[in-house]
């Protein structure tokens, strides 16, 4: 599994997400003027990320639980 390209681009997917969520979390918890310019583009940005991780995860399962790579 480890050697599969598309479960590593899958785990990158998802440490991508917990980056920018502990970037928004961060900003949140200090409050401020980054907090104020940038926590709903840090919220679009991590829902896009999560869901490129989500479709790369079924994708990952999905091909395979049909016996591919």
């Amino acid at each position: 599994m480890l050697n599969d390209p598309l479960f590593i681009i899958a785990a990158l997917a998802a440490f991508g997400v917990l980056v920018i969520l502990m970037i928004g979390l961060g900003g949140f918890a200090t409050g401020g003027d980054f907090n104020r310019k940038h926590a709903n583009r840090l919220m679009r940005y991590r829902i896009i990320a999560q869901a490129l991780a989500v479709i790369l995860i079924v994708a990952f399962a999905w091909l395979r639980g049909r016996g591919g790579n």
